[in-house]
């Protein structure tokens, strides 16, 4: 059995457009929301709403809460479904044009922050007010069409070759983040709507490629998920309750394994939306180059991302994700003593590696913990609840401690190791989620 590669990176356009949508939205929006702040220190004149690094990280954490109950009914939604275009594109293409228009509102709505009202919400309560509503619609929608873009892989894929196919799909990720942190992010220095204004446009083209070079499969003849249910009741309850059909003495370990990806997301997300920051207060960067800083790792990623494929496929994927923890955790506790951005670059770099052997190979296993192929997008949508829930915390619990330590930016790098040790605890109870054929016991 062999891998259509063709196919596979085509797949992959669609992540490319939503990572790019992402990374400038980590890397800007609590540059935003921070600036005019006493305790954060903008490189260069800029306008803000003035808040604090936990108020920051409460908004950045709101903003994920939709996500939390809409990734896995969208994710059985689309498994239901039956249209003309398929059962994922409906979706997608109602969801992109919403998030692309909303995302380029964010940058001028906070365009119109009073020069001399800068860093305060009193007397800008119409800018911070559209900057919100814009927010909350650019999350809204690119909830809606998360679940049905990565569903698309296992829905085109075997399950022995997920592993490799996952690491074209987070390559093609990688190409995304490096377009935003070393393309567009930089023209935030220039002008902050053109990162915006570019990644809208980059989200548009790249999932009209998907769906104009990419059938999805004909799933007419498959009985629906329901009609092979425990019960329609038991079903129709929730998402959650996907995890019912795993046989019981699997349950124990897909509950292990959402819970190290909820632990590991809090790591990774929480370092991501604060990263600007800690550049710009604790480096002396300015706002475009910090996120080409944090690119370096994204390079790394990509580079490792097919590799962290074959050797989950050759390893084992629980081994493989260890690994890639205790390589990520180990080189964040560093960041945490670094003086300049050279030291930082080349922290970074090697933590791509880590974040790809974790990344690569965490959804296949959500995936192949159960054998029904007719509720892909059901498991998808469990993968994506762990990892929403833990970005929704990440933010203020990051934001917290940078305040109890007096705006230290640079605590980001003490609490997010924590959780890499807790998210390897958890990775120990996992016993399932190999590809079907392989031994599970062995892992």
């Amino acid at each position: 059995m062999k891998l259509d590669w063709k196919k596979t990176f085509l797949i992959g356009f669609g992540f490319l457009g939503t990572m790019v949508v992402w990374q400038i939205y980590n890397a800007f929006v609590p540059i935003f929301l921070q600036t005019g702040h006493p305790g954060f220190e903008s490189s260069r004149d800029m306008l803000g709403f003035g808040l604090n690094a936990t108020t920051t990280g409460a908004i950045m954490g709101i903003d994920n809460l939709a996500a939390i109950f809409i990734l896995p009914l969208i994710g059985v939604w689309s498994d239901r479904i039956r249209t003309p275009i398929g059962r994922r594109y409906p979706f997608i293409l109602t969801a992109a044009p919403l998030a692309a228009l909303a995302f380029i509102a964010m940058p001028l709505a906070a365009g119109m922050v009073k020069p001399e009202l800068n860093g305060r919400i009193a007397g800008n309560t119409a800018a911070f007010s559209l900057f919100m509503i814009a927010t909350a619609l650019v999350l809204l929608a690119m909830a809606v069409l998360r679940t049905p873009v990565i569903s698309l892989m296992p829905d085109l894929i075997p399950s022995p070759l997920r592993s490799k196919a996952n690491g074209v799909i987070n390559f093609m990720g990688g190409v995304g983040f490096i377009i935003g942190s070393f393309g567009l992010a930089l023209l935030f220095d220039i002008k902050p709507l053109y990162p915006f204004l570019g990644a809208a446009v980059i989200l548009i083209v790249a999932l009209l490629v998907l769906f104009l070079t990419t059938k999805e499969p004909d799933v007419d003849s498959l009985p629906h998920p329901e009609e092979h249910q425990h019960s329609d009741e038991e079903q129709a309850v929730g998402a959650l309750k996907g995890v019912s059909v795993v046989p019981k003495e699997y349950r124990r370990s897909l509950i292990a394994l959402l819970g190290a990806i909820f632990l590991l997301f809090i790591a990774y997300e929480g370092i991501g939306t604060f990263f600007t920051s800690y550049a710009v207060n604790e480096l002396g960067i300015s706002e475009g180059f910090a996120p080409t800083l944090f690119g370096l790792a994204g390079v790394t990623f990509i580079l490792f991302s097919v590799p962290a494929g074959f050797i989950g496929e050759k390893f084992g994927r629980k081994r493989t994700i260890i690994a890639g923890i205790i390589l990520f955790g180990i080189d964040m506790a560093l960041g945490y003593f670094v003086k300049d951005s050279t030291q930082m670059g080349i922290i970074l770099a090697t933590s791509g590696i880590g974040w790809a052997l974790i990344n690569v190979n965490t959804l296949p296993m959500v995936i192949d913990t159960s054998e029904d192929e007719r509720l892909l997008g059901t498991y998808t949508g469990l993968y994506y609840l762990a990892s929403q829930i833990g970005a929704a915390l990440a933010p203020l619990m990051m934001g917290a401690v940078i305040d109890l330590f007096g705006s230290n930016f640079r605590t980001i790098f003490l609490s997010g190791p924590a959780f890499f040790v807790l998210g390897l605890l958890a990775m120990t109870l996992v016993s399932r989620g190999e590809a079907h054929g392989v031994a599970d016991a062995a892992i």
